[in-house]
């Protein structure tokens, strides 16, 4: 299940917000509002007593979402960023940059932001978060449709509001 959620909140109410998507979520899976999370080794959290159920929230500036699949998952929200070239050195292939920068200028920023939430979305589904070496992790597009990315993960993104927020997904398997 997928749930993605548009808000105006202050941003201390941010992990709340995404934690209430949590909720909503599990209530097909009938787990219990107290259900023990404990965090892996990387820090990703999952249920103690429910190993079959795995999830992942994601939340930032105005946007919240959450995924629950029987499958390692990861889920990354981001509003629509500005291409920032020292990141793209450190965390993209050179086919990605080369990529980004061949783009036609008004369209960098959300490539940018594209390529950057499919590859959050792989390291938090992986359980590594951003101590793995992002730039292994490539991605390219034909338009719109993901043509390349790691072998044995699906993928999947979100083009929200006019291009203002990105959301990308990725399930084990």
């Amino acid at each position: 299940m997928l749930m993605i959620s548009l808000y105006d909140v202050p941003k201390k109410e941010q992990h709340e917000h995404g934690r209430k998507l949590l909720r909503e979520c599990l209530r097909p899976y009938g787990l219990p509002e107290d259900a023990v999370m404990e965090k892996g080794s990387y820090g990703k959290p999952y249920f103690r007593d429910r190993p079959d159920i795995c999830f992942n929230i994601s939340h930032a500036d105005g946007i919240a979402a959450c995924i629950v699949t029987e499958s390692e998952c990861g889920i990354d929200c981001e509003p629509c960023r500005a291409y920032r070239e020292r990141v793209a050195r450190r965390s993209f292939s050179p086919e990605e940059q080369r990529m980004i920068e061949e783009a036609e200028p008004e369209k960098r920023d959300l490539l940018f932001t594209r390529l950057w939430t499919l590859k959050e979305a792989f390291v938090k589904c992986i359980g590594q978060g951003i101590s793995y070496p992002m730039a292994t992790a490539e991605f390219a597009f034909d338009g719109e449709r993901i043509v390349k990315s790691p072998e044995g993960y699906r993928f999947a993104h979100y083009i929200l509001h006019g291009g203002r927020y990105v959301v990308s997904v990725c399930v084990k398997g």
